[in-house]
């Protein structure tokens, strides 16, 4: 690992309060390397034997079942995956690869383990992050569970609006066949959700999207911070 890419892992909320000598050794068995668009990086039902930390680039979780794959959410720099597998010494329950060219540190599991038996600032932290992790995965399950399809797309792309200070025109963070399946549905049920949404203030060409009557779209799709906001 460069030495300047230290005081940028260092300052992740899961290290920031460990000790500086633990950090020091957790950092230098750590592992980095450069990845090229669509590579796997772990396996679903393999144990972990990293924890993985995205520095750039972005990488996908998704997960397959009986011939069928869906994606679970996309990690963006600078942020760990999967925490919990590397904790527990268990199997992943989902899959990883590269979204696009991806610089990843690769921090051995069993020297992740050993820090959070003896540091307690760390031990903290990762409970706290495995709760964030979790309260994640009930907005996802409301947003699919209590919403329509439309409904579903129309609060994406609210979300994406908030993400990009407000801005009324931004562009896609994925391709749609794999925004259609991280929101639960087909790529023509996606495809049909769009144009249904032209009636509610947005249009949608190829990757670019434009929000041309926020306030109708926010009527009909009802964001609620209870689902919506992943920050809490």
């Amino acid at each position: 690992m460069r030495a300047d890419d230290i005081p940028a892992i260092r300052e992740l909320a899961l290290f920031r309060d460990m000790e500086e000598e633990n950090f020091q050794n957790l950092v230098k068995a750590a592992y980095v390397q450069t990845f090229p668009p669509q590579v796997d990086l772990t396996t679903a039902g393999d144990h972990s034997d990293f924890l993985h930390i995205v520095f750039s680039g972005s990488v996908e979780l998704y997960a397959n079942w009986n011939g069928r794959e869906t994606s679970m959410a996309t990690v963006r720099p600078i942020s760990t995956f999967i925490l919990a597998a590397t904790i527990k010494d268990a199997p992943y329950l989902m899959s990883a690869r590269t979204a696009e060219k991806s610089r990843i540190i690769m921090l051995p599991s069993p020297n992740v383990r050993a820090v959070f038996e003896q540091d307690n600032g760390f031990a903290r932290a990762v409970v706290t992050e495995l709760a964030q992790c979790y309260r994640s995965v009930v907005k996802t399950s409301k947003n699919l569970k209590l919403r329509t399809s439309i409904e579903r797309v129309a609060n994406y792309f609210l979300r994406c609006h908030r993400r990009v200070d407000g801005a009324s025109e931004f562009k896609l963070q994925m391709e749609k066949r794999r925004l259609a399946s991280f929101l639960g549905m087909t790529p023509e049920n996606l495809s049909r959700a769009i144009k249904a949404l032209r009636a509610y203030g947005v249009e949608v060409d190829g990757e670019d999207v434009k929000i041309t009557n926020l306030s109708e779209l926010e009527r009909f799709a009802k964001p609620d911070p209870l689902i919506d906001n992943y920050s809490t």
